[in-house]
């Protein structure tokens, strides 16, 4: 065998002397965490940003690692114990994900609950599987920034 590859019709790339054949290529975002199962994935910080118009929130997640893309349900509740927002993220590819959420009910209360539920749906199940949840509560009096780390 060669110690050479052609690359197009340019020219060739010089392989390395040793372990040519073995690669160590990490796709993920930190190389020291490795990737869990799904019953091991789980939020290791949940912040709020709200926004000037005490209308809107950023939300932040940070997972772990994960081997297989989970799905997320985040539910906001109202200090009364109405539902503010929803949202739901299917098979996401990344531990980390920031998202506007708008609190859409009618008259705005101080605190809020913010729920977020790490789960697995497949086709071929008719139920999905819930993992990891965590609730957290925040104010909305002033704009600014609320973290939560577990």
């Amino acid at each position: 065998m060669s110690d050479s590859i052609p690359i197009s019709n340019v020219g060739t790339c010089k392989l390395p002397d040793n372990d040519w054949n073995k690669m160590d290529i990490n796709f993920f975002d930190n190389s020291f965490e490795i990737p869990k199962a799904r019953e091991d994935v789980r939020f290791k910080q949940i912040g709020v940003f709200v926004y000037e118009d005490l209308r809107r929130v950023a939300v932040g997640l940070e997972m772990t690692s994960f081997l297989e893309p989970p799905c997320i349900d985040i539910v906001v509740k109202n200090g009364d114990g109405v539902i503010a927002g929803t949202m739901v993220l299917i098979e996401t590819n990344t531990p980390n994900i920031t998202l506007t959420m708008h609190l859409r009910d009618r008259q705005p209360t101080q605190e809020y609950e913010l729920s977020a539920q790490i789960y697995y749906d497949h086709p071929e199940q008719k139920e999905r599987q819930d993992y990891h949840k965590e609730t957290v509560r925040f104010m909305v009096v002033e704009k600014g920034e609320q973290l939560f780390a577990f």
